[in-house]
């Protein structure tokens, strides 16, 4: 099970999988065209839809920019068309897959969603297409989509018979020496930031903050991942131990509302806005279109230590989850240390951390003891010997850097033309259009690590293991974090649990890519349906020793039964509040979203 290798073999940094499920190959996500009360949207074909006149109409107003999307894989049957086959060519690249309106960076989840394409799609440019785009919707009782990068494992970025605000264009960055938000004249101290619009990725964040100006912005570590949903979503990053989530980042956010106004969002304008949108979900509250980010100083170093340790019994398996354990509470939960340890089922431990501010002297020295215990005993081997890498900080994420000097860790958007800096780790090729078979994660408190405690947790988690793998992020939790970086993120809508985990724990599986009209039989519905078993046993055992455990919104089980308590516990009440108040009406939907309870799976009418 790996999600994510940022260095292999020069960096690497392995992310566990996701997986799930998928209409097309279990539930429908839409029902029959049927009757329209006054409690329901409109689809194509039912009285209310808006007529090709006033289609037209908006496409005038918004300068052509108003788009029919069509799945490129819709002409592979019979010959496959030239557009087919380039599709087909480019199922690995996320940046073509991110370029199309139709497309969705994970392909659906068995028995969940399906990725299908918006009966229409607003391609904004502006602020001002999406208070047109949000208007109109309105005025037709339409269901609104809103997509950036297009990531999300919940199916939110894509729904049939919907308009779709595609932000993809709105990219602009600008950086700021001295940042003081609209309205907090005199109540903010200046503080070096960057505004980003709604539709750029982190890879063009992080290069333009830290490769070319030489600062740290906190961010995601999936360079392909759009800035303004993982910002709403909470924000984790492989340095989230030292800098904190990037929604406990956000300084300001521009954005419209369901009643069609530009809203300024900060601190001192629109507060509980601000709020609600740091952590609370994308799409539930308004649609961001800006967001400005503090920006840091940047280390001398980052660096990654990865390997991977095979054990010859479950016994010794047990005693290296132990060791592994004892040595991360003692040594690794502390600001320099980041990502994970995933412990498989085959009774392998893989490595996979990333550290800052260390030298690579410095992290051979912290992790001898747990390496030498490890070489003294005959009942471990290697499975990949470890290694510890360490370069500039500001060469991480520099494209050309990484060409020169470790190219086996990137793989570039080929197609002509693209930027030079579009490139991805090779370790996440492996989700770019994924089906998920499965997915899980909780939270695990820091009183785990406790020495009384430990015991309970290493049991969990090797009982997890005779199921199925499981990872533990231990850059999704804030225990061990400076105490300025946990009180910023305490002023979020994101889970409290996480201020005090140690880790986030995830579990999850994918499979090939699957969009509607690919040529193939699809997923294997009975194999993802026993993956999804076993993940549900693995996460239901360890997280006894964790009960009432949050999840992370933006990585978390579809099929979530008590989601508002599991994606934001004691500040749903907040949120639901904040929905009521700048979206009465309920315009923005999003499944398993804030105000959801009051709408159909779909979205289309009242519950």
């Amino acid at each position: 099970m790996k999600r994510r290798e940022l260095l292999k073999a020069a960096l690497a940094l392995p992310l566990l999988p996701m997986a799930v499920s998928a209409n097309a190959w279990g539930l429908s996500s839409r029902t029959a065209v049927g009757k329209v009360t006054a409690w329901s949207r409109v689809r194509p074909g039912q009285a209310g839809w808006p007529s090709a006149a006033q289609w037209a109409e908006l496409g005038e107003r918004l300068g052509g920019r108003l788009l029919q999307p069509v799945s490129p894989f819709t002409k592979c049957g019979g010959s496959p068309s030239a557009e087919c086959t380039e599709a087909l060519r480019q199922i690995k690249n996320p940046y073509y897959i991110g370029d199309h309106p139709a497309l969705t960076q994970t392909s659906g989840w068995v028995d969940a969603w399906t990725s299908q394409p918006s009966a229409w799609a607003v391609a904004a440019e502006s602020t001002s297409d999406v208070v047109a785009a949000v208007n109109f919707a309105r005025a037709h009782r339409l269901r609104l989509v809103v997509k950036g990068g297009g990531h999300s494992y919940q199916g939110t970025s894509a729904a049939p018979d919907s308009l779709l605000i595609w932000t993809r264009r709105m990219n602009r960055i600008e950086l700021h020496d001295a940042f003081v938000g609209q309205g907090c004249g005199g109540r903010q101290e200046p503080q070096p930031a960057v505004s980003i619009g709604a539709g750029a990725m982190w890879v063009d964040a992080y290069d333009a903050v830290t490769t070319q100006a030489g600062r740290y912005v906190q961010g995601g570590g999936c360079m392909t991942v759009g800035v303004a949903g993982l910002v709403q979503s909470g924000g984790f990053g492989s340095f989230s131990k030292q800098y904190g989530t990037a929604s406990a980042g956000l300084i300001e956010a521009e954005m419209v509302t369901a009643d069609g106004k530009v809203l300024i969002a900060n601190a001192c304008t629109n507060p509980d806005l601000f709020w609600g949108i740091k952590g609370g979900g994308g799409g539930s509250l308004g649609v961001v279109t800006r967001l400005t980010l503090r920006t840091r100083a940047l280390p001398d170093t980052f660096g990654a230590v990865f390997g991977a340790i095979r054990a010859a019994s479950a016994e010794a398996y047990r005693a290296l989850i132990s060791r592994a354990v004892s040595f991360y509470a003692e040594a690794l939960c502390n600001p320099h240390w980041g990502e994970q340890m995933v412990f498989r089922g085959d009774n392998v431990l893989r490595i996979a951390m990333v550290f800052q501010g260390l030298s690579k002297a410095d992290a051979e020295a912290v992790w001898k003891p747990f390496l030498d215990w490890v070489a003294s005993n005959r009942d471990y081997s290697y499975a990949e010997r470890p290694q510890v890498l360490a370069l500039p900080a500001r060469h991480f994420w520099d494209a050309e850097f990484l060409r020169k000097h470790a190219p086996d860790v990137i793989v570039p958007d080929a197609r002509d033309g693209a930027p030079r800096n579009h490139v991805i780790w090779s370790g996440d090729e492996g989700q770019v259009g994924q089906v998920l078979q499965g997915y899980r994660s909780g939270w695990l408190p820091s009183s785990l690590l406790r020495q009384g405690e430990q015991s309970r947790l290493v049991d969990a988690l090797f009982a997890c293991t005779r199921h199925f793998g499981v990872g533990l992020h231990f850059n999704k939790g804030l225990a061990g974090a400076p105490a300025a970086e946990v009180a910023a993120a305490r002023d979020t809508a994101t889970h409290p649990s996480m201020l005090d985990a140690f880790a986030l724990a995830i579990t999850g599986s994918e499979t090939d890519p699957y969009f509607p009209g690919m040529p193939g039989p699809g997923p294997d519905v009975a194999q993802a349906r026993d993956r999804a078993r076993r993940i549900d046993a693995c996460m239901d055992t360890l997280l006894k020793v964790a009960p009432g455990a949050g999840s992370y919104v933006s990585e978390s089980n579809y099929f979530e039964p008590d989601w508002q308590r599991s994606f934001w516990g004691s500040n749903y009440p907040r949120l639901l509040a904040v929905k009521k108040r700048y979206d009465p009406d309920g315009l923005f939907f999003v499944r398993h979203g804030v105000g959801s309870e009051g709408w159909s799976e779909d979205g289309f009418s009242r519950a």
